[in-house]
């Protein structure tokens, strides 16, 4: 049979869609007391809510898929009818489906199924329109036999024929428990099935080997081994304590971004974790994310553990007397700020507590803004170069047009924040897109996207312009009338937060790290414990201890470790590589007649001379 004219144009979202009407179909030959919540469509699939005799078990998908696939062979077909209101609820009382029955008579009495308590109140539908009111019935219809398999309430759009999913790929993926439209008050518990929808096999292959791939470089995963970090019950969830090798990667990290910013004008700078709570009330901060902050009481003022560093730096520019000819003024601190995020979003490194950001602030004036994001631009490529990130693409965030109360400042300074990060994108030739609604409070911003080894994108670096801050705390440099002006100020961040950073890159390598970010760089493993291999190893340890890399940073000497246990090569090698360390140097009695080591890396193995090891360790 052959597939339709439009099918091959049809939506992924229409077919994810239908998939979910054929899932239920499909639950509710498995589980004739079934009753019916929603099944929306969502990112790679899409689900269905369900009332069911007994709580599902992993055994149940299989059975639930194979049931799907025999009616994706049957003919069926999608066949719609429009009733009244009235009709609707009389057909969907008689399939014994009371939530539905529920939605219908919100949409009768209320006008919609989804109004706030508050709009529910002062909504009052009229007989009139109450009258007008069309509901739209699907019937899953086998065409051969007339049959009707499945009725829902749902106005699609769906497919027209299951011949229409041939091509598609898609799995049953999990369940989980849900609430009936969310309210966990109400004593409705639901089982929501998740499916996995592609448009052919071969995607929904794809996605589920990148996935499994994705869990094994799963940085919580990794940590159980690798000992990067730990989260303590005493200390609290959502504040990382950094482990040995979690605390080198980190200042490596944050050793090389500092690099990268010494040459070009950036001063260090320190600030205190704690503020008084006018200094946020003055930055708008304690307005708009006063549930977020941590409080602290003193013994005569209030405080707030500082959910940003942006105000303490407008202290630092307000504590000087400039010049036109001092900008722009350039601040660096990598510091923790704090936000009491809800405990059920705290994740690993990706979601936490104490935020740790590679901040800086730039007070500028306004035809010096292109040049500074300039230099910025740069700095952000070549940080990313050297860790190995795609950029994939840049949205320039501005503001919701639709609802501009929400934002801080006049229109006019919007305006030229907006039309000058513009002007730098296409100075610098960023791919970017222009996306409304996604700038910040206080100013628009260039959000800078990075793919992953998996593939994954993330939002990692961003340029910020504000004209609101210098506003709000009166800060002002001398022009060369001698009069006083205002600055702008652009925040930005390179990695942004150092815990979530740290997160996405070892997933990105997997725990198998660069020879310069790897927490033990070189492993010496000594193939017996003889008195001249234990000399022997004290020379090349003496080579690594004067061997200077320069690639990226600058290290006085190399992380490494010696392995002279009793135990065979075989196994040293094993947790050696199970520890993902990147170089590995075997020492046995031919080296050390021949005056060599064996080097084992990921490319290979080779001989090396003990004069030639320092030069080739500089190019790993």
């Amino acid at each position: 049979m052959s597939l339709s004219p439009n099918s091959q144009n049809l939506s992924l979202d229409t077919k994810r869609h239908s998939m979910a009407h054929i899932m239920a179909a499909a639950v509710g030959q498995m589980f004739p007391e079934a009753q019916y919540g929603v099944g929306p469509v969502i990112e790679n699939g899409c689900y269905y809510d369900f009332i069911l005799p007994r709580t599902l078990i992993p055994e149940d998908l299989p059975l639930i898929e194979e049931k799907m696939r025999e009616m994706l062979k049957q003919h069926l077909a999608f066949k719609v009818q429009e009733v009244s209101i009235i009709e609707a609820i009389e057909l969907i009382e008689k399939n014994n489906q009371p939530l539905k029955v529920e939605l219908l008579n919100d949409l009768r009495t209320r006008g919609t199924t989804s109004m706030s308590v508050e709009e529910k109140e002062n909504f009052e539908l009229s007989e009139s329109l109450m009258g007008e009111l069309k509901i739209t019935i699907y019937r899953l219809v086998n065409e051969s036999t007339g049959e009707i398999v499945f009725e829902d309430l749902c106005k699609g759009p769906h497919i027209e024929h299951v011949k229409e999913l041939k091509h598609v790929g898609f799995a049953l993926d999990k369940f989980s428990a849900s609430y009936w439209r969310g309210d966990q008050e109400r004593d409705l518990r639901m089982q929501r099935i998740y499916a996995l929808v592609f448009e052919t096999k071969e995607e929904l292959t794809e996605f589920q080997t990148a996935r499994e791939e994705a869990k094994k470089r799963d940085h919580r995963v990794l940590n159980e081994t690798q000992k990067y970090y730990t989260i303590s019950e005493l200390v609290g969830a959502g504040l990382p304590l950094f482990q040995p090798n979690g605390m080198i990667i980190r200042q490596n990290i944050q050793d090389y971004l500092w690099q990268l910013h010494r040459g070009r004008g950036y001063k260090r700078v320190w600030t205190p974790h704690i503020a008084k709570e006018e200094l946020y009330i003055t930055s708008g901060h304690a307005a708009k994310f006063g549930d977020e902050l941590f409080r602290v009481q003193g013994k005569s003022d209030n405080f707030f553990m500082k959910p940003m560093n942006c105000p303490h730096h407008m202290q630092l520019f307000a504590d000087n007397q400039f010049s036109y000819r001092d900008m722009p003024v350039r601040y660096f601190e990598h510091a923790t700020v704090y936000r009491d995020e809800k405990p059920g979003q705290l994740s690993g490194f990706t979601r936490v507590r104490s935020i740790t950001q590679d901040d800086g602030h730039l007070f500028c004036r306004i035809t010096q803004i292109k040049d500074e994001v300039s230099t910025i631009v740069e700095i952000i490529r070549s940080f990313y170069e050297t860790v190995g990130m795609e950029s994939s693409w840049v949205s320039l965030s501005v503001r919701d047009m639709n609802d501009l109360d929400q934002y801080l400042g006049s229109n006019e300074a919007w305006n030229t924040a907006e039309n000058a990060l513009e002007e730098a994108a296409k100075l610098n030739n960023l791919n970017y897109k222009r996306v409304e609604g996604e700038a910040a409070f206080y100013g628009p911003k260039l959000d800078f996207m990075f793919k992953d080894a998996l593939g994954r994108e993330w939002q990692l670096a961003t340029i910020q312009c504000d004209f609101n801050l210098p506003e709000r705390f009166s800060l002002e440099f001398i022009n060369e009338a001698g009069e006083k002006e205002r600055p702008v100020v652009i925040h930005r961040a390179i990695a942004g937060s150092s815990e979530r950073f740290m997160g996405v890159i070892i997933d990105h390598f997997g725990g198998r790290f660069p020879f310069w970010l790897a927490p033990t760089q070189v492993k010496i493993l000594t193939i017996n414990t003889q008195p001249e291999t234990l000399e022997y190893v004290e020379k090349v340890t003496s080579i690594l201890n004067e061997t200077v890399l320069m690639k990226p940073l600058k290290y006085n000497e190399i992380r490494f470790e010696v392995d002279d246990r009793s135990e065979s090569l075989g196994k040293k090698i094993r947790e050696a590589e199970m520890q993902k360390i990147p170089v590995l140097i075997i020492v046995g009695p031919k080296d050390i007649a021949e005056n060599q080591v064996s080097v084992r890396t990921q490319e290979g193995e080779s001989k090396i001379s003990l004069e030639a090891l320092g030069e080739f360790l500089k190019g790993v």
